[in-house]
């Protein structure tokens, strides 16, 4: 592994836009002539050898205390982590021969990255350079190396290595794998979505984590398909609305200036692909204080057994929070993913367990 830290202080060269008043949730182009439902199928056939069905295991405990009959889509328990392998399957697996061999290149969080060095083992050790913020996680750069990626680490936020990465692609002349910003990549994640429905035929409620906007684009493609009386809704950190402004705004906030976040994989912009599948397809978007989503996880780990990031146990924070009647619905939270720090996680665990 070559780990190259370049500017672990250069500011996030694009400050956060002013919103403006447009349209919330119109489209004139159609989302299911973007990402036809055949290609999410398609997407499920090319990763099934590589990818796991994730469990969808019932809730007692939020399904007691809700009246309700809540389910959790474990994705923290995918290869690698989280959900975002699907994508970078998915893409990987429709490169050419001659892309494959010049390589591939991305910038991420540290989720997507591990998605992608991933999958570039699963189809014949496509030499990967992955670009993350120093403020990743450990846990996610340790996993990296261990996948075999050229590790890079880069600037504070996203932004900085998603910046880094496109121009060193360019540089190098190798494939650029967008983290969400790409049909191709959506239809690998609305792949959970159809896992969802082969396991639950019925949903009402379906709570699914939003940063880049990838994974609901892909799961509202899908869940609107077959289940159009379920209800698809966003679950966010106060501390970057990007979804929740530029579907108020009618415009796609890309990137986004973030406040401080433990929910990384959450932080950023709404790309401008996702918000025109999904604009007409996501019925609300909730956001989630910094002790929300601490309660999440918290919650999950003490009354599930089910070790989620803040990025993926933000989906049960509304849940917890009483702020939904889902009562006698049927609900699925998304569990997108489980690479927490052992520190925050250890944090965590005394800050709800200290007696008071």
């Amino acid at each position: 592994m070559d780990t190259t830290d370049i500017d672990c202080t250069s500011p996030t060269p694009n400050p956060k836009k002013e919103t403006r008043a447009a349209p919330a949730y119109g489209v004139r182009t159609s989302p299911r002539r973007l990402l036809p439902l055949r290609s999410v199928r398609e997407a499920q056939r090319r990763i099934s050898p590589f990818a796991r069905h994730t469990p969808l295991l019932p809730s007692a405990y939020l399904s007691r205390r809700l009246g309700a009959n809540v389910w959790l889509k474990l994705e923290c328990q995918q290869w690698t982590g989280s959900f975002k392998v699907r994508g970078a399957l998915n893409k990987v697996g429709l490169l050419t021969k001659t892309e494959k061999e010049g390589g591939v290149v991305t910038g991420s969080a540290g989720n997507h990255g591990l998605g992608v060095a991933y999958a570039t083992r699963c189809h014949g050790q496509v030499q990967a350079d992955v670009f993350v913020p120093c403020t990743a996680p450990r846990t996610k750069v340790d996993k990296l190396a261990e996948l075999g990626a050229n590790v890079h680490q880069v600037g504070k936020t996203y932004e900085d290595a998603h910046q880094a990465a496109e121009s060193f692609s360019r540089e190098v002349g190798a494939t650029y794998i967008q983290a969400y910003d790409d049909v191709d990549v959506v239809a690998g994640q609305g792949t959970v979505g159809l896992e969802m429905l082969a396991d639950l035929p019925h949903v009402d409620l379906a709570l699914v984590p939003v940063g880049g906007g990838g994974l609901i684009a892909g799961v509202a493609t899908v869940l609107k398909h077959l289940c159009p009386g379920c209800r698809v809704v966003g679950v966010q950190p106060e501390a970057s609305p990007a979804a929740s402004l530029s579907l108020r705004d009618g415009v796609a906030y890309d990137p986004y200036d973030h406040a401080p976040t433990i929910a990384d994989g959450l932080a950023g912009g709404f790309g401008a692909v996702p918000f025109r599948l999904a604009r007409s397809l996501i019925d609300d978007i909730l956001l989630v204080s910094e002790y929300g989503m601490r309660h999440a996880i918290f919650s999950l780990l003490d009354r599930e057994q089910v070790v989620a990031e803040a990025s993926g146990a933000i989906a049960v924070a509304p849940l917890l929070a009483d702020g939904l009647d889902v009562a006698g619905q049927t609900v699925v939270c998304v569990i997108s993913g489980g690479n927490i720090e052992t520190s925050l996680l250890r944090d965590i665990l005394v800050e709800f367990t200290t007696p008071r």
